[in-house]
């Protein structure tokens, strides 16, 4: 089966990348000859050219066709419009990654199935994401164009610590400083190693019974976000960190950006029923706790000290946050 990926080397393509050149799959990366911190498996071919170029593309690709093309880098229409000119006719099936962000906020209902409707007013990626999907729907209905829609949730790998602040929030509890957790702490969540991903999205390349569909592929496992900043306190060697709650809305007043992505995404309460993916993929199944994942993680940013690097600009942040929220609700 020849695929190509436009992308390849991120956070969640990367192990995809991997398992697809391990399962025989011949494997082309379309990028623009950047490096990256994560390798290109041997075996793969990497053609040189910029998706935001049509025309670097076309001269990248000539006249190649290939069973499936993959775009993890597509975040607008204006970007699908692209694709759906360029690999029309080229592909027997077109996967588009969109988000699973896009459900409906609030959520309305658990667990959360492709059959959710998609609604988000409170972040424009999300609303993007959307409009990407509506515009390949039409794309499949009315030009045949062989679409699969995929919904990642919050997929990490070792490089990647899944709270705002990255690195910066590790380093303030090795030295006893708070932290900041939106809500009360309780809301449930779900993170995917990308490896556990790649499992499910793997089966479905090339997969006759996935055009026209949607599915999301996550792990089963839900936990509070005081359990997620708890594991990974205890990864570093915490014992017991300091936790401080801080209601989404007053965060988004201090940091829209940061207030974007909790308003319209993670302070809503989230599970997700994987019965879709696991019927037409059998051998999918999230194998990977995060307690190990969080092992992962700080063993990455332990291997090399230039990975840590504090975030003076979010260390700050987090003090005023901190300091205000204190003076306004004093314990």
């Amino acid at each position: 089966m020849k695929v190509l990926f436009i992308g390849g080397t991120g956070t969640i393509s990367s192990a995809c990348s991997q398992l697809a050149v391990e399962r025989g799959i011949d494997l082309y990366l379309l990028n623009r000859g950047l490096t990256s911190e994560r390798p290109i498996p041997p075996g793969t071919t990497v053609l040189t050219g910029d998706i935001r170029n049509p025309a670097s593309v076309q001269a990248a690709i000539g006249e190649m066709t290939f069973d499936v093309v993959v775009d993890w880098v597509a975040y607008t229409p204006a970007h699908v419009e692209t694709d759906i000119a360029l690999f029309g006719g080229r592909t027997k099936q077109y996967v588009f990654i969109s988000t699973a962000s896009a459900y409906h906020k609030p959520v309305q209902s658990l667990p959360i199935t492709e059959s959710t409707p998609l609604h988000n007013p409170f972040w424009q990626y999300s609303r993007d994401k959307i409009a990407c999907e509506e515009r390949l729907l039409r794309a499949y209905r009315d030009e045949g164009f062989p679409i699969t829609i995929v919904r990642p949730a919050h997929t990490y790998d070792r490089t990647r610590l899944p709270v705002r602040g990255r690195w910066t929030v590790i380093e303030r509890m090795r030295k006893g400083l708070p932290v900041v957790v939106h809500g009360d702490g309780t809301s449930l969540w779900v993170l995917t190693h990308h490896r556990d991903f790649a499992t499910g999205f793997v089966g479905l390349l090339g997969n006759a019974q996935a055009i026209g569909e949607a599915y999301h592929i996550t792990s089963d496992e839900v936990l509070t976000w005081d359990q997620i900043y708890r594991i990974l306190a205890h990864a570093a060697g915490v014992a017991a960190p300091q936790l401080v709650h801080v209601p989404s809305e007053l965060i988004n007043a201090f940091d829209p950006d940061w207030g974007a992505g909790l308003l319209g995404d993670k302070t809503h309460s989230v599970i997700f029923d994987n019965t879709k993916i696991k019927r037409l993929v059998p051998d999918f199944k999230a194998t990977i706790p995060f307690s190990r994942g969080a092992e992962e993680i700080i063993g990455w940013f332990e291997a090399d000290p230039a990975r840590q690097v504090m975030d003076e600009a979010h260390n700050r942040l987090l003090d005023e946050i901190i300091a205000r929220y204190r003076a306004a609700w004093p314990t």
